[in-house]
């Protein structure tokens, strides 16, 4: 606000607008210095005067001069709010946090590892559905076996029915000739048990094939050949459930093709040539994996000599047990003689289920050792082997069968 003071003795003083700021908000740049006074005295049109008690007496007349702050400039200002953006602009971008150098490559390698997990998953999905069928397979040998085992019933009373029927003259009964021994119920489970487990080999060992051609990752590989392993265990569990019930069938290898037969060694193969078999397929091996390999392999073999030392004992006690028995009948007293010496010989053939049990132990640690020694892709390979050539012995066992025969 600028005072304006005109001429005369004790004239008032008035409150004059301040006309650069309305210029300025006109756009007109800095505001001018001019004279107020209006011609001839007197009020100036439009500006309010003071109250009587706000007048200052003036001696002399002064020439009105109004003073005001000179605006700046369009572009200073224009220049300001530029920089205040560019302030604001830096402020938000200082409020984002930079990128981790963790960050950087991790989709590249995010992308294996989901590959992966994905693998793992449907390996998961495809180890719970097998377990399901094996639980359903279970359930329908149980009822298998109990059908089985009802018919052995019904067929024993005939047979015993049939035999008493019969009888000679002079009120006398004719011997009867014995009945053969009723097939035991988890024989014939075994027999069926085992078709499944060929049928489930048969299986991994083309899922273990496929993973090989498509150089699948050795996690993969690891879960596969971790699966053909407990195969193997589920196999041997249900073979000493059936030498408990009857070793001999077991030793026999009736349960086996006939080719498989001519290799039998206790119930099985012989884990000795079983690395034979499977040391062309591992090569190239590392130094150290060879030694390891032939070490095992001397190990195995050793162990064999030892279980076929002991089945050699066991015959010849039997045969020297069998050939003390006095079958003669001279009297009650070599009667019981010949039983008691019979029952020992029963209980010498017991050990036949600790020696099946003992055969299936060396063969099952020597594929947990070899598995050791090996790399997830070298026992993918050793494990599709040993299926393979399970495969071809079974089939030179068809061939075998279907030969053209001469006419008798």
């Amino acid at each position: 606000m600028a005072l304006v003071a005109t001429a005369g003795d004790e004239r008032r003083v008035r409150p004059v607008r301040d006309l650069g700021s309305r210029r300025r908000r006109r756009g007109h740049g800095h505001g001018d210095l001019r004279a107020a006074a209006p011609p001839g005295g007197g009020r100036r049109v439009g500006g309010p005067f003071r109250p009587d008690a706000d007048a200052l007496p003036l001696p002399a007349v002064v020439p009105t001069v109004t003073l005001a702050t000179p605006a700046p400039p369009l572009d200073v200002v224009e220049a300001e709010e530029v920089k205040f953006g560019k302030r604001l602009l830096q402020a938000q971008q200082d409020d984002v946090p930079p990128p981790s150098s963790d960050s950087v490559g991790h989709d590249d390698d995010a992308r294996p590892r989901d590959k992966i997990q994905r693998r793992l998953a449907q390996n998961r999905e495809a180890a719970r559905k097998s377990r399901l069928r094996k639980k359903a397979y279970i359930q329908n040998l149980e009822t298998s076996r109990m059908k089985l085992a009802q018919l052995e019933q019904e067929l024993t009373m005939a047979r015993r029915q049939q035999h008493g029927a019969y009888g000679v003259g002079g009120g006398g009964v004719a011997p009867a000739e014995p009945a053969p021994a009723p097939v035991d119920p988890r024989v014939a489970a075994f027999e069926l048990e085992y078709a499944h487990w060929v049928e489930e080999q048969t299986r991994q060992a083309t899922e273990l094939r496929a993973a090989l051609q498509s150089h699948a990752p050795d996690v993969q590989l690891r879960v596969l050949v971790d699966a053909g392993l407990a195969h193997y265990g589920a196999l041997f569990q249900a073979k000493a459930r059936a030498a408990r019930s009857d070793a001999f069938f077991v030793l026999s290898g009736v349960w086996r093709a006939p080719a498989e037969r001519f290799f039998l060694w206790i119930g099985g193969f012989r884990p000795s040539e079983l690395l034979k078999v499977l040391a062309p397929q591992l090569d190239p091996l590392l130094e150290l994996q060879a030694a390891e390999v032939r070490k095992l392999q001397n190990t195995a073999k050793q162990l064999e000599d030892a279980l076929s030392q002991g089945m050699n004992k066991l015959q010849q006690t039997l045969v020297e047990t069998l050939m003390t028995v006095d079958v003669s009948p001279d009297g009650a007293a070599a009667a019981g003689y010949a039983a008691q010496q019979m029952a020992s010989a029963v209980g010498e053939l017991a050990d036949l289920v600790d020696f099946v049990d003992k055969a299936d132990h060396l063969r099952q640690q020597t594929l947990r050792n070899m598995h050791k020694i090996l790399t997830p892709r070298q026992a993918a390979r050793g494990l599709l082997a040993l299926a393979d050539y399970g495969q071809r012995l079974r089939a030179l066992s068809s061939l075998w069968a279907a030969r053209p025969r001469e006419p008798a």
